[in-house]
């Protein structure tokens, strides 16, 4: 199947016309009334606090629209790059009207995806000494920006999960309700071509997906002890994916447990904005 990602610039150009009350414009009303329109400027945006950068494209993006590319972004910095407070991300040269119309909606994209980027990267980091296990987002992402949010995960050391219920067979707790039992709901399965992963609660649950042929199987908010014991029972016949709930500490224990794979939802659904602002530095006509 065809991957359904959006566009860049229809993603942006939609939170333009959130601020710009529906029509694309290269100033707005507050602007358009004090600003000069002649006014030429050049703004650099500045982190005001530790972290991982993400979003660059989108910012560039933004001013680029509003202003019909009448200004230049330049990224001092790449997406991925670790941030101190006070370091310069980017300059940008145009009018300034278009700077200052902008500002907000680039910064928005640029603090959240920098979030998380920032978050993932405390998880990357914490999960170093277990070089074998895989850190994954889930589908608990901001509708309408999956496809910056993955970015932003791997930007910060992350991998992808599956990108959206059209690329990847998991079967969750209630199918296998549905089905009427782990075993039966991996059968069921079978009749599609992709690998099957399965979501199991208890142990006994586990040797009903191994049985079943399940290729990976998700253990579901299991404790520490409980996923030891996982791992010794699976001996290698499926990957094991740890989930549910997954803290710093607890993303780690599940490392030490011995699990493959680590998905943790907080990297898209919890990660706090990175702070970055935007100053004009000269003006000139």
């Amino acid at each position: 199947m065809v991957s359904l990602k959006p566009d860049l610039r229809d993603m942006v150009a939609r939170a333009l016309l959130e601020d710009l009350g529906g029509e694309l414009r290269d100033t707005d009303v507050t602007t358009r009334l004090v600003v000069e329109a002649d006014l030429m400027g050049e703004a650099k945006i500045i982190a005001r606090a530790s972290g991982v950068l993400s979003g660059g494209d989108a910012a560039g993006c933004v001013f680029e629209i509003v202003s019909r590319a009448k200004c230049d972004y330049l990224a001092l910095l790449p997406d991925g790059a670790r941030l101190e407070a006070e370091d310069e991300v980017a300059k940008v040269v145009g009018p300034l009207g278009s700077l200052l119309t902008g500002e907000r909606t680039a910064l928005n994209f640029l603090q959240r995806l920098s979030g998380i980027a920032t978050l993932t990267r405390r998880y990357a980091d914490a999960l170093a000494p277990f070089p074998k296990v895989t850190l994954l987002d889930t589908r608990k992402t901001t509708p309408g920006l999956r496809s910056l949010e993955r970015a932003a995960v791997r930007a910060g050391g992350g991998h992808n999960h599956r990108a959206g219920l059209w690329d990847a067979i998991l079967i969750k707790d209630n199918h296998v309700a549905a089905a009427g039992g782990v075993g039966e709901a991996v059968k069921r399965a079978r009749k599609g071509t992709m690998p099957i992963e399965v979501e199991v609660e208890t142990l006994e649950q586990l040797a009903e997906a191994l049985d079943s042929g399940a290729e990976i199987v998700l253990l579901d908010n299991m404790s520490s002890d409980l996923m030891r014991k996982a791992v010794e029972i699976t001996a290698g016949r499926a990957k094991l994916e740890a989930s549910g709930g997954m803290t710093l500490e607890g993303a780690v224990a599940a490392a030490r447990a011995g699990v493959d794979r680590i998905s943790v939802g907080a990297l898209t659904h919890s990660a706090p904005a990175l702070d970055l602002s935007l100053e004009v530095t000269r003006t000139w006509r």
